[in-house]
């Protein structure tokens, strides 16, 4: 019987949508891996006009604007935020699940680097 609370456990993490929904996984359409090491992640996004991904997860990193983009973010919980950003901007994004969509009428790219583990401070 003490397997029974890690088999509950382990199903709720697999039901959770922000359990390791890679998007390089579940929506490959978007999202590729430019370059990857055990302390980064850097992705290239892309969507076309009015695209819409599916619910997955990012680690905490910064997002680099490649284009100009106006995307519409559903969270987990219904709530819904938009974000505008200018071709060259850079923005930190906090850890969490979302599910973009681009509410624009031109394509948007940018680049996401996903941080892996806190840097050690420099000596």
């Amino acid at each position: 019987m003490r397997l029974l609370p890690i088999i509950v456990a382990l199903t709720s993490f697999a039901a959770s949508p922000a359990w390791a929904q890679d998007p390089t996984v579940v929506d490959s359409a978007h999202y590729g891996v430019v370059f990857e090491n055990d302390q980064v992640r850097v992705l290239r996004i892309t969507y076309g006009a009015h695209e819409k991904s599916v619910m997955h997860y990012h680690p905490a990193g910064v997002a680099v604007f490649l284009t100009d983009a106006k995307v519409k973010f559903t969270l987990p919980d219904g709530q819904t935020a938009q974000v505008e950003g200018k071709a060259r901007d850079a923005i930190w994004t906090e850890a969490g699940a979302h599910l973009p969509e681009n509410l624009s009428d031109k394509p948007n790219e940018l680049i996401l680097v996903e941080i892996k583990t806190p840097r050690s401070p420099t000596r």
